[in-house]
């Protein structure tokens, strides 16, 4: 974990805190995020901020605050996603909507993925405008459905955003500077098969059983690219369904593979060696497709330095998952981004999921320090 970038007071420790805590405690399992977003849009509202609530569907809401003079462009925006993953409480040792702080961890789902991540945003914006009304510039995005890919961030009216230099994405990063991540392909792969009566098969053709052959190559092939930044492309087959009893010979089959792509082989080759593999009479429909996202680290070295010091000495870091940052760096004018987040990435979508206290407090007062410090040198912009 790194270290922290400056001080910060009693009030400021107890505001990312207790910001995470409400939010953990509201349950946004898989959707109804609108009074998550309600929550931190009245506080930024309080605080002096241009905001706007959307809620596209219904209970399911984004929230776009700015503060600052207008501008063709921002220098900072902060982005975070309001939902979390499910979480059965049979399953845990404590109620996933605790928010209780037990031990140094704050617990309950999301509490790493990413309540705490958002809670520091808002607290450094907040503590930010109220310090230097007149020297702070920033523009805060929270999302809902990003767990399922985005779909919060994909219905955004680009006219309602700024663009912007710096976009800081509050995933789970153990305040680790992250510089991008891979892309994702979420894919359908479907076969038909002829229905016949289970004690005559031969009459019928088996379309579970031939995605399941699929299936297994797919699983046991180890020829995916690797990226000497990135790692390896993988591919999980995450769902399979096909048949209804067992005396019918199934007429249909489905699976859903989660495909995470890297530079030199996006969606468009993994696609083409996915049809390879599956052989032929399958049909692949594309759930998801996210672009991957990759920072320069001579772009943000500044930032870099003044969040975590010593992280541009570093190689540069990119993560496997996504982010909403995959469908945001286009609608915010191809802004820099670094994934910061006090959550433990071991901890996401995990069952009896914490976070570090302490590492809230070094979030929130690394991203203050960002705000009072930002100045033209922080960043490189020819990326743009």
């Amino acid at each position: 974990m790194g270290g922290s970038a400056g001080p910060v007071d009693a009030a400021g420790q107890d505001g990312a805190l207790a910001l995470a805590r409400r939010l953990v405690r509201i349950d946004t399992r898989g959707g109804g995020e609108r009074p998550a977003a309600d929550l931190v849009a009245n506080m930024l509202d309080d605080a002096g901020f241009d905001v706007r609530v959307d809620e596209p569907l219904p209970g399911r809401a984004n929230v776009i605050a700015r503060f600052g003079p207008e501008a063709p462009r921002i220098p900072v925006t902060f982005t975070g996603h309001l939902d979390t993953v499910p979480a059965e409480e049979s399953g845990w040792s404590f109620d996933p909507m605790s928010g209780e702080v037990r031990d140094g961890r704050l617990l309950g789902r999301g509490a790493s993925d990413m309540k705490a991540g958002v809670a520091c945003q808002v607290e450094a914006a907040v503590r930010a405008a109220r310090e230097r009304p007149g020297d702070t510039a920033v523009q805060l995005v929270f999302t809902f459905g990003e767990e399922t890919g985005c779909d919060g961030a994909a219905l955004i009216d680009e006219a309602s955003l700024t663009p912007t230099d710096l976009l800081m994405v509050a995933e789970p990063t153990g305040n680790r500077l992250v510089l991008g991540h891979k892309g994702t392909l979420w894919l359908k792969v479907s076969a038909l098969g002829i229905s016949a009566h289970g004690s005559r098969p031969e009459l019928g053709r088996n379309a579970l059983a031939a995605l399941a052959g699929a299936a297994s190559r797919i699983h046991e092939y180890r020829g995916w690219p690797v990226s000497p930044a990135y790692g390896p492309a993988t591919v999980n087959v995450g769902t399979f369904h096909a048949g209804t009893q067992p005396n019918l010979v199934p007429d249909r089959a489905e699976m859903c593979l989660d495909i995470r792509t890297i530079p030199g082989f996006g969606s468009d080759d993994a696609v083409a060696e996915i049809t390879r593999l599956s052989g032929e009479g399958v049909d692949i429909e594309r759930l998801v497709d996210l672009p991957g996202v990759a920072t320069d680290p001579a772009d943000v070295t500044g930032v870099m330095e003044l969040l975590v010091p010593g992280s541009s000495t570093r190689p540069p870091e990119y993560a496997t998952y996504f982010t909403d940052a995959s469908v945001l760096t286009g609608k915010l004018g191809d802004p820099a981004v670094i994934v910061y987040g006090p959550g433990d990435p071991e901890q996401a979508h995990v069952t009896d999921e914490t976070c570090s206290v302490a590492a809230i407090v070094e979030s929130a007062a690394a991203l203050h320090h960002l705000l009072r410090a930002w100045d033209g040198s922080l960043i490189r912009t020819p990326h743009r």
